[in-house]
């Protein structure tokens, strides 16, 4: 009999949860306007907002922790964060910082200038806020396959090499950079293969233009290459994660997915006159050099979380939860984002509200109803977060309008997907009684969804 498959690490501490009931629910989202980022998080059972520094260290990480050389200048826990990264991605110079947006806000104050042209794979949040924050602009080059949610295709986070060739035929000297998000989070955790990332480099080569990957979820993307890339099952993920970088010119990182850490972020980059441009940036920004917005703490911590992640068996434990809570929607017939991406669930709120119009917000209204039913905390990934044309102010409804559920790295058990899968069943069942979504009574510019306020209607 083959054995099931089961988590590489053992539970060595844990956190009480708190139960709640469905009347404190329904008042406390109505307190939070119905946006699920104004909840406190002891009003949430089981907390799917988000995987990004939500994740638990391991023991090694904790023991790095009280070794951080806190020093102000030429801490010995950047240059040994350096040398991880370096090891990892073959880039030299590194700037660390507080996180991810703060790594596009250092590095894209050097590049992007207004009227640019940034073409990429579905530019997530922060990306595109940081792009179009600077009057300039992000085009979406994404393969059509993403956006059918059915669809059974193994790179859906593939970037159009004749979209991408388009933009750059007629916008050459617009465009400052191409850049790929690894894991496409936006299309539903998909992937990048690395045929893609070749091609990429191909035409970016030909126009002479430079590619940044946004990089939150690269181990992730490498693990579905070894999973699904021909000619890649006898590699290792590091080997894997060499290779993808190698058709990069640098990338920025939100450290708290795919690094293991609560906190952190870095830019590395094989150019030094991108290092010099960003790091003018950094001083003021973030802090000194050698630590950016980092503790020396963090860096040695996020040090060993890129060294264990980077290894099969722990990142293939982090997958597997995931695919674990897509068979059980699988069970309960639950449409979502096909095949299930790395990190979270991407369900097709279009395809289960149906009757809701998307100038009423399906995927929002699908969370706040998860939330009621059983306090599982999702985030919207959809016409909320797509914010208004910079140029007409009216709302984006082009693409996908997704509920994801995040799972946090070594958090929850496998009970707690149960429960989570049982809780959008019972939404599900009832999803016909639902014929109402939400308004928007108040929003800001950018990057609404984390303050926007809402009325049921």
């Amino acid at each position: 009999m083959e054995l099931p498959f089961a988590e590489s690490y053992k539970i060595k501490m844990v956190e009480p949860l708190r139960k709640s009931t469905r009347e404190e629910r329904e008042q406390w989202i109505k307190e939070a306007d119905y946006n699920l980022f104004q909840l406190k998080s002891d009003q949430v059972y089981i907390d799917c907002l988000t995987d990004s520094g939500t994740g638990a260290m391991s023991d090694r990480q904790w023991a790095a922790m009280m070794m951080g050389d806190e020093s102000y200048a030429g801490s010995a826990s950047f240059f040994q964060l350096k040398e991880t990264i370096n090891k990892i991605t073959g880039f030299d110079y590194v700037i660390p910082t507080h996180q991810g947006r703060a790594a596009e806000n250092v590095l894209f104050s050097h590049l992007v200038t207004a009227g640019a042209i940034v073409p990429g794979n579905s530019h997530f949040d922060t990306t595109k806020g940081h792009i179009e924050s600077r009057k300039a602009f992000a085009v979406d080059c994404t393969v059509d396959e993403a956006k059918d949610t059915q669809l059974e295709v193994p790179f859906k986070g593939n970037v159009d090499p004749a979209k991408l060739e388009k933009v750059l035929s007629e916008n050459a000297d617009k465009v400052p950079f191409i850049i790929v998000t690894i894991t496409n989070n936006t299309a539903g955790g998909q992937p990048v293969s690395m045929q893609n990332l070749r091609e990429v480099r191909a035409i970016a080569d030909k126009y002479g233009k430079r590619v940044v990957f946004d990089s939150a979820r690269f181990v992730e993307n490498a693990f579905f290459i070894y999973e699904r890339e021909e000619g890649y099952a006898d590699k290792t993920i590091k080997e894997i994660c060499k290779e993808m970088f190698s058709y990069a010119d640098g990338m920025t990182m939100s450290s708290k997915k795919d690094g293991l850490v609560n906190m952190g972020g870095f830019i590395a980059t094989r150019h030094e006159d991108w290092y010099e441009g960003a790091k003018r940036f950094c001083i003021p920004f973030e802090g000194f050099l050698t630590y950016g917005g980092m503790n020396g703490r963090d860096m040695a911590a996020l040090a060993v979380g890129l060294d264990e992640n980077t290894e099969l068996e722990t990142i293939e434990t982090r997958i597997r939860q995931v695919q674990y809570l897509a068979a059980k929607l699988d069970e309960y017939g639950i449409p979502y984002q096909r095949p299930v991406g790395g990190h979270a669930i991407f369900v097709d709120a279009d395809r289960v509200l149906d009757q809701i119009p998307k100038e009423e917000f399906p995927a929002q209204t699908l969370a706040i109803e998860l939330y009621i039913e059983a306090g599982v905390r999702g985030c919207e990934i959809g016409y909320i977060l797509a914010d208004r044309d910079p140029v007409t102010r009216e709302n984006r409804f082009g693409g996908l309008d997704l509920l994801r559920l995040c799972i946090a790295r070594r958090v929850y058990t496998n009970n707690h997907m149960d429960v989570i899968a049982a809780a959008l069943k019972n939404v599900y069942d009832r999803r016909h009684e639902i014929t109402r979504g939400v308004k928007i009574v108040w929003e800001t510019e950018l990057m609404r969804h984390f303050t926007v306020k809402l009325e049921r209607l």
